[in-house]
């Protein structure tokens, strides 16, 4: 147990470490954002009871975590986009405080959850922000639910899950991890239901996602990408993504790791919110020069 344990801590650290050297957790920790009792409710949906939390009035906004994360992710976000936006967020499917014992889990149920918890706040369309697999999640609603997708802007997203988009050094790390929690769990007798649910979230970051570049082509709303040049996804990744979407801007931001939402939280904001309130420019021909 004390094994299965220490993997999972390792896992956590590893990714969320830029956010903790920069003391980001005591925001986290103490916003009331992810347990606002005012405003917090749950949707009957798909099998599972989302938890989700609704502020600000305008032209809906939703906001997608990443793995292992929550509503309080975003601690610096919601703020400044309810000023003027809806801002919706939601703890994604055996996240936060939403639950789910069952034993698979994939970013397309995911995708299909969040798209659910539109229907049932009867929206018709939203802008989008996703941040690392709420990056994928977004990708995968705009391909699958292209109606449902006004603007997107995704920052650590990646197709797959091998070293062709990951640093080889975190691609190696998690697997080893995964692995290593997997064999520790079968050798329990009585895993508690974290513990599984743990594994089941590694598991997904290890083997997924599988998104063809074709499928991106298929993105019809105007999306910006963003990348850190020191991401855990590589550059030269972030890059195929954007040259895939028909109507893409690519943002890199220099001496920036994953954690683009909390390190670069004013800069990420303003940009992201520009991308939004302006129409989508076609640059081609003398316009490059521009």
């Amino acid at each position: 147990m004390k094994t299965l344990h220490a993997l999972i801590a390792f896992l956590f650290l590893l990714i969320a470490l830029p956010v903790f050297a920069q003391n980001f957790e005591k925001d986290m920790d103490t916003t009331m954002y992810g347990r606002n009792k005012a405003v917090g409710k749950y949707a009957e949906l798909r099998g599972i009871k989302m938890y989700y939390e609704v502020y600000g009035k305008g032209e809906p906004l939703l906001i997608i975590h990443g793995n292992g994360g929550s509503i309080n992710n975003f601690v610096y976000q919601i703020p400044y986009f309810a000023k003027k936006y809806q801002v919706i967020l939601a703890d994604s499917r055996a996240q936060g405080k939403t639950v789910d014992h069952a034993d698979s889990l994939s970013y397309e149920m995911i995708t299909d959850d969040l798209n659910a918890l539109l229907e049932h706040l009867k929206l018709k369309n939203v802008n989008v922000i996703g941040w690392s697999d709420g990056g994928i999640e977004g990708l995968l609603l705009a391909i699958n639910h292209p109606d449902k997708v006004k603007k997107l802007a995704v920052t650590g997203a990646n197709l797959r899950p091998d070293t062709s988009a990951v640093d080889p050094f975190v691609q190696k790390a998690v697997l080893a991890t995964n692995i290593k929690g997997a064999d520790s769990l079968r050798r329990m007798k009585n895993p508690t239901p974290e513990m599984k649910n743990q594994l089941k979230l590694m598991h997904l970051l290890s083997y997924e996602p599988h998104i063809k570049t074709s499928d991106l082509k298929k993105i019809k709303c105007p999306t910006l990408v963003i990348g850190g040049d020191h991401d855990v996804i590589t550059t030269r990744h972030t890059l195929e993504i954007f040259e895939n979407i028909p109507d893409a801007y690519l943002w890199i931001l220099p001496n920036s790791g994953h954690a683009t939402p909390l390190v670069y939280k004013d800069m990420f904001n303003q940009v992201v919110a520009d991308f939004l309130a302006k129409p989508f420019r076609k640059i081609s021909g003398y316009g490059r020069f521009m």
